[in-house]
């Protein structure tokens, strides 16, 4: 059988697409293969991301904060104005959205297969599979080789990586409506280290460690950067309720320039992932709409969906800053929450800024590490 649609590994970004498919009428007598060895069923991460006003997920929202912080020292910045909110969701009950939705479709069927390779033949993608061999038009895929980025000295592979406690205190300690964005007031050992805190009631509350860096810490270093986090704002009392962990390859690596008429990598693999923060979720949203308006149109080509563009450059600039120098991390944020309104840095970050906004928030920065990276680059 030749399948209309093909998503190799069904994670956030091929549940966004098939979502607004679906949405979008674009399923309906079409054929859809989805391979995915695991079931999708647990809570295994927390999307986290800002934005303005209403949006298109809210209805699955967990939280938002009016008030999330940016900490460092002598420095405390409400990042949340001019209609920003921080949202998050919890991976469970996006999992469980998306599944109602398609269960009950003849057209589309699962396979808890892992793939091994594709190839793009003529008019056909040929998936191959642990257990079968199949046929589409059209291919999404959620794959990469992470040994081509690894010591890639022209895109040098950044880490955003974290472990994150849920804690429950005995007595009322967190403000709800207020959130941690970015702690910059820890000890950095040489490297760019913060804390992130999400109250979700006055007792209860998502802790998470995080670095970007180019190496990984051991689980109790992790562990302890919590421990003595809480020790710090004065919680001494509580349990550990769940736990998260990830690793986000921060990089400018040109994963799209393998997409092809019938081929499109999508997520982490297609370059979703924002380089410069590690920030997944509304990258997908936007991206996923643009794959849905060309699959309205009769005939479409992948090949140029995404290219680069003036934020891949500033993103490969600071990505080599903190790969080399990857203390710095703690005073570049500082200078640009301290000197630039969040909602220029947010609009900046979300690739929706203005060249007049670009300028403020580049010139906000440490210069020097800048021209170096430039010279680099």
């Amino acid at each position: 059988m030749r399948y209309d649609y093909i998503f190799s590994g069904f994670g956030l970004s091929g549940m966004m697409i098939l979502h607004k498919m679906m949405a979008a009428d674009l399923h309906l007598n079409k054929s859809i293969l989805i391979i995915e060895p695991e079931d999708k069923s647990e809570n295994d991460k927390t999307w986290s991301f800002w934005e303005k006003n209403q949006g298109n997920w809210d209805f699955l929202l967990s939280k938002s904060w009016d008030e999330a912080y940016f900490l460092g020292d002598g420095i405390k910045t409400n990042c949340m104005k001019n209609g920003y909110r921080y949202k998050s969701i919890a991976s469970d009950l996006f999992y469980k959205t998306i599944f109602k939705k398609i269960e009950g479709c003849k057209g589309i069927v699962w396979k808890k297969e892992k793939t091994l390779f594709f190839q793009e033949q003529n008019d056909t993608v040929i998936v191959k599979t642990n257990e079968a061999t199949y046929e589409g038009a059209t291919l999404f895929n959620s794959f990469y080789n992470r040994n081509e980025i690894i010591n890639n000295a022209k895109y040098p592979l950044l880490q955003q990586h974290f472990v994150g406690w849920f804690v429950k205190s005995k007595t009322p300690f967190f403000k709800e409506n207020t959130a941690t964005f970015m702690d910059f007031t820890i000890d950095q050992q040489g490297n760019t280290r913060f804390l992130y805190v999400l109250p979700f009631s006055s007792t209860e509350a998502l802790v998470e460690y995080t670095l970007f860096s180019p190496e990984l810490l051991t689980q109790t270093e992790y562990e302890e950067g919590i421990q003595d986090y809480l020790k710090k704002i004065g919680l001494h009392e509580y349990s550990i309720t769940a736990t998260e962990q990830g690793n986000i390859p921060m990089t400018v690596y040109p994963f799209w320039k393998k997409n092809s008429k019938r081929v499109l990598n999508i997520g982490t693999a297609g370059g979703w992932t924002k380089a410069s923060t590690g920030y997944t979720f509304r990258n997908s949203d936007k991206l996923s709409e643009k794959v849905v308006d060309l699959l309205r149109e009769k005939s479409f080509d992948f090949t140029n969906f995404k290219v680069f563009n003036r934020f891949t450059f500033y993103d490969k600039l600071l990505v080599r800053v903190l790969f080399d120098n990857n203390e710095l991390g703690k005073s570049i944020f500082s200078s640009m929450f301290s000197k630039v309104s969040p909602d220029k840095i947010f609009r900046f970050l979300d690739e929706e800024s203005s060249l007049q906004d670009e300028l403020q928030v580049i010139l906000s920065c440490p210069k020097l590490p800048f021209i170096k990276a430039l010279f680099k680059s």
